[in-house]
This record gives C-alpha cells, sequence and structure tokens, in this order.
C-alpha cells in the first residue's frame, strides 16, 4: 500500500537532518518493500520569509492529506522580532492543533555505547528505559494571553493555564495503554500542592487508573520528578504530565543519554502524526554538516511503527543506529567518548543506511 510523507524541513538544520532520515527511509523501503512517496512543504521561519507566514494553508492541507508529517524543527534569532503570533514557534504549535494531535511521546533509552556520554554515572544510567507521554494541545501554550497592560501602575503581562476533565481523560487513557505494553507502571507529574489545574489533573488521572487495575500509578509533583530524573532514571516506565511540564522534563531526560541530538518524538491522536526530534533548529550550526540526524531518523522509525504498521522495518532502523554506535560512528556532539569515526550530518545517515541489510 502506499504511503505519503510530508517532509517539513523548517528552519535551521532540518533541511540536513531531514535528508538523512529520507536517505534511512528509501533503504528501508526496498529492503522491505514499501512504497513510500515524499512531498515537501514550508513552515517557521522559511516559510514567513516566503509567505508572510509561519505556517501557510497549503502546509496544513497537504499535511492533513498525508499518512505522515516528518517534521525538522523551527526557529532563530532572525525571526526574534517578529511579532508572537507570526513566530517560527507557531507553525508547530499551529499544525498540532489543526491535525488534533494530543499526545506527544518521548522514548528516552541509553545505549550501551554512550553510556560514558551521559553526564550522570554510568551505573545510573545503564537500562535507562522511559516514555514520556505529554498532554500536547492544552495547558498555558494555548491559554489566553497578555503580552503586556497596566496595573496598579506598573506594566504586567500574563498567562492563563487550563485543563478540562476529557482533554486529561485522553492523554491519561494513552499513557496507560503505553504502560500496559511496556513495564506496567505510570508516574503522573503535576503540581496539586499549588495549582488548580494540577489538582483537577490529578484528581482525574487517579479516576482513570480505577479502569486499569493492572497499571501500578505514582504521583509526583513536577520538582521531585525532575530531581528523581537525576537521581535514579530507571525507576520510571511511563511519565504521564501536562504541556509545560512534559517540555522541560523530556528536556532534561535527553541530557540523562547525553545527547539531545538523539531523541525521538511522535506526536498523535488524530489521523495524521508529526513526528519528529526534540531539539530545536539550532541555527549556530545550521549549514555546516556537523547536526546530529539521529532523533529524526528515529522519529522516521517512530512514523513507520505508529502510522504505517510497519513494527519490522521500525526494528530494522534501530538496530542499524545501535549498530553504527556501537561500531563507534558519532556525529561532533557526541564524539568526546570512543569515537572510531566522526561523520558529518549526510555520513552518518548514509552509515545507518549501510547498516540496514538488504
Amino acid at each position: 500500500m502506499s504511503k505519503k510523507i510530508v517532509v517539513i524541513p523548517g528552519d535551521g538544520i532540518g533541511r540536513e537532518i531531514t535528508a538523512a532520515a529520507v536517505v534511512v527511509l528509501k533503504k528501508i523501503a526496498v529492503k522491505f518493500d514499501l512504497d513510500l512517496s515524499y512531498e515537501y512543504y514550508d513552515a517557521g521561519g522559511t516559510a514567513y520569509d516566503k509567505y508572510g507566514t509561519p505556517l501557510p494553508d497549503e502546509t496544513v492541507a497537504a499535511a492533513k492529506a498525508s499518512d505522515g508529517v516528518l517534521f525538522g524543527a523551527v526557529g532563530g534569532d532572525q525571526w526574534d522580532n517578529v511579532k508572537p503570533s507570526l513566530r517560527p514557534e507557531k507553525a508547530i504549535l499551529g499544525l498540532r492543533k489543526s491535525l488534533g494531535l494530543y499526545a506527544n511521546l518521548r522514548p528516552v533509552k541509553v545505549s550501551d555505547a554512550l553510556r560514558e556520554y551521559s553526564p550522570l554515572k554510568p551505573e545510573l544510567v545503564q537500562g535507562v528505559d522511559l516514555l514520556i507521554v505529554r498532554e500536547l494541545i492544552g495547558g498555558i501554550y494555548f491559554g489566553d494571553r497578555c503580552e503586556s497592560e497596566m496595573y496598579e501602575g506598573t506594566e504586567r503581562a500574563w498567562d492563563l493555564e487550563n485543563y478540562s476533565v476529557p482533554e486529561v481523560e485522553r492523554i491519561a487513557r494513552l499513557a496507560f495503554d503505553a504502560a500496559r505494553a511496556r513495564r506496567s507502571k505510570v508516574a503522573s507529574v503535576d503540581k496539586a500542592n499549588v495549582l488548580a489545574t494540577s489538582r483537577l489533573w490529578r484528581r482525574t488521572v487517579t479516576k482513570v487508573a480505577e479502569t486499569y487495575p493492572d497499571v501500578s500509578l505514582e504521583h509526583l509533583y513536577v520538582d521531585n520528578c525532575a530531581m528523581q530524573l537525576a537521581l535514579r532514571p530507571t525507576q520510571f516506565d511511563v511519565i504521564c504530565t501536562g504541556n509545560l511540564f512534559g517540555d522541560i522534563l523530556s528536556d532534561e531526560a535527553s541530557m540523562v543519554c547525553g545527547s539531545i541530538g538523539l531523541l525521538p518524538s511522535a506526536s498523535m491522536g488524530g489521523k495524521v502524526g508529526i513526528y519528529e526530534p526534540i531539539h530545536g533548529s539550532a541555527p549556530d550550526i545550521a549549514g555546516q554538516g556537523i547536526a546530529n540526524p539521529i532523533a529524526t531518523i528515529l522519529s522516521a522509525a517512530m512514523m513507520l511503527r505508529y502510522a504505517f504498521g510497519e513494527s519490522e522495518a521500525a526494528d530494522a532502523i534501530e538496530s542499524a543506529v545501535k549498530t553504527a554506535l556501537a561500531k563507534g560512528y558519532r556525529t561532533k556532539d557526541i564524539a568526546a567518548f570512543n569515537a572510531v569515526e566522526v561523520c558529518s550530518t549526510s555520513e552518518i545517515g548514509d552509515v545507518i543506511a549501510g547498516f540496514i541489510k538488504k
């Protein structure tokens, strides 16, 4: 069956890393006899410069008509002074909203070959295998806001956080379902000692847990969870949390494995998902050929698994990445430990593709 992939490189290193991922996808398509086609569209600052908007209507329409979206990254210093409603970051937020994607899945695994690269002691990170399930289209990122107003003689700004029971229920169910397929443990993260939305979150997750008697549930305050990720990350199976906390915790978790360039993500919940690395557009290294595309390649594997039902093909990509790292192939960001050969962005993509057996 033919599958249409919309590739949205975005800004900065986006074009380089998505190109490497497409090389790997093309190799996997040959091995598994998959009919994959690719269409390219703009978003972010690149789109703003061309069309005056970070998310053109044609990009949204193409994404809706596709079977999966492979997304690079958006943003850059040159758009810092653009008015907030037109900033590059609005592209990914708007696309998630347009596609009805309410959940972001961010797996964190530590490769044996890179245990020494973690800022934590190797014995603390050995065996780390956790999944962060982040609510994606609610919370403070999508609430009402005021950029500036005068109040009692001084300027202030504000953002409003809110969650509804149905929003929390659906993300909780997804987290519990994911845990059932893993090690049957969910850690729900909130700030219920301070925030009203977090108290609703905790009540609702607790109620959902009653329908999953085979899955254990614990509640953690977000500050404690952040500490526990550094102290004993192996204790976690599935972490379920809101948009803001999930954004922060997933970046912290990325450093458990040593580089933000290694972690993929999948945004799901609607008919079409978005598969993207968790890192940003890194404009400071754009065009130099030194960006790490592994997170994007692994995001492509998640697309094969979740969007196309091609788990064997996804396993083959993940195995090829593991083999490349075990044999000492590195990009510049992870070259400090056990590097046998330091590769450019395109070279590491070719290396990984080469480890996919015909």
